[in-house]
């Protein structure tokens, strides 16, 4: 085995000689300097000691300076103080600061080596200490990768579930086919303008994607009439918040999208259903996406009536502003031009499917991030 190196500081030189020559003759390789300042210039040519012996008292910097140097910039070394004055106070201060061990002068040569053994095995057991936090630190940081890799083809698979939901809605309903997609897309725009963290703009996208899920339990006779809905008709129609609600929050990643699904129809003056909810009340991504949604509806055609322009939308929705929407989140859909509405309108009809994953992430929302 290699021999242990030890570095010895003392400003007197026939003590730290004859240290030197104790530690040989236990087979250690000794190196001695006169000051605080060689060791430090020492150990920065070659920090690889296993052990600092050093004086406390000294000219210039004194042990406990060099203790303190050696903690913070090679925290592996072990060190042990000597002096010839008994203090408990310094002795207790050397210790606090991270000294190993202490040695009162005169010392006789068992003690010296008892001393320096360990020392030695306890700068051993932190070098090995390092290395295995260090592995640690690395698998820790290969499964975290391997974890989020994961996560995110998990995540895409919950993606491709809603997809599927929304075309199952979308054959169902004609009508409105590209609607999820397009108010998906707007939603986004306009929560990414008011400034929503990635996780909670993620939770309204979905939200907004699923909103009209509940309509697949409404009757075809009312949900596909090309006439105007009597009462009762109407009634059964407003339940499809509350079925979609019951739906999405059976699954665990979407349950903070199903409040979504349930406030969706709720207006800011407390008027809209299921809860006539009002204000605050309502979440924050569901009051985004009233917006949007009204946003399509108006722009879109329907069977009984041609969609108007992005323009007409506008004027809309500011008049409505603190009735059926929120003012704050009016203010924010008004400062976005017109133009970023049409070229995300276009964008969002180019997507393949529903494509959510690519509403999220992809190029339907690049026109909406040049205007956030």
């Amino acid at each position: 085995m290699p021999q242990q190196r030890i570095l010895i500081v003392d400003d007197e030189a026939p003590v730290r000689d004859i240290i030197a020559a104790l530690l040989e003759h236990s087979d250690y390789a000794a190196t001695a300097v006169g000051s605080a300042e060689d060791a430090m210039t020492r150990l920065q040519q070659d920090p690889d000691f296993d052990h600092v012996l050093t004086d406390i008292i000294m000219p210039g910097a004194d042990g406990l300076t060099l203790l303190d140097q050696i903690s913070a910039d090679y925290p592996a070394i072990p060190v042990v103080l000597f002096t010839g004055v008994n203090d408990t106070q310094v002795a207790a201060s050397a210790f606090r600061r991270g000294a190993i061990d202490y040695l009162l002068k005169p010392f006789d040569h068992s003690e010296l080596e008892g001393v320096v053994a360990r020392a030695i095995e306890h700068g051993r057991l932190r070098k090995l200490n390092a290395i295995y936090l260090e592995n640690l630190r690395s698998i820790v940081s290969t499964r975290t990768v391997r974890l989020r890799s994961t996560m995110q083809d998990l995540e895409r698979s919950y993606d491709v579930t809603l997809e599927a939901m929304g075309d199952a809605l979308d054959l169902r309903d004609e009508e409105t086919e590209g609607h999820s997609r397009r108010v998906t897309a707007y939603t986004i725009a306009l929560a990414r303008a008011m400034a929503i963290e990635p996780d909670e703009l993620r939770v309204i996208a979905r939200g907004a994607f699923l909103h009209d899920i509940g309509k697949i339990a409404t009757p075809d006779c009312i949900l596909l009439k090309p006439g105007r809905l009597n009462s009762e008709e109407m009634a059964i129609m407003h339940e499809h918040c509350q079925r979609g609600y019951e739906i999405v929050r059976k699954i665990p990643f979407l349950r903070d999208a199903a409040e979504i699904v349930y406030t969706h129809q709720e207006r800011f003056d407390g008027k809209g259903y299921p809860r006539g909810l009002s204000g605050d009340e309502i979440p924050l991504g569901a009051r985004i996406f009233a917006v949007a949604d009204t946003l399509d509806a108006i722009t879109s055609d329907r069977p009984y009536r041609k969609g108007t322009s992005f323009e007409t939308a506008r004027e809309e929705i500011a008049r409505c502003a603190g009735q059926q929407f929120d003012p704050q989140v009016v203010e924010v859909f008004l400062a976005i031009p017109i133009q970023a509405w049409t070229e995300l309108r276009a964008e969002a009809s180019r997507l393949p499917n529903a494509s959510l994953s690519s509403a999220l992430c992809r190029p339907a929302i690049a026109s909406a991030r040049r205007y956030a």
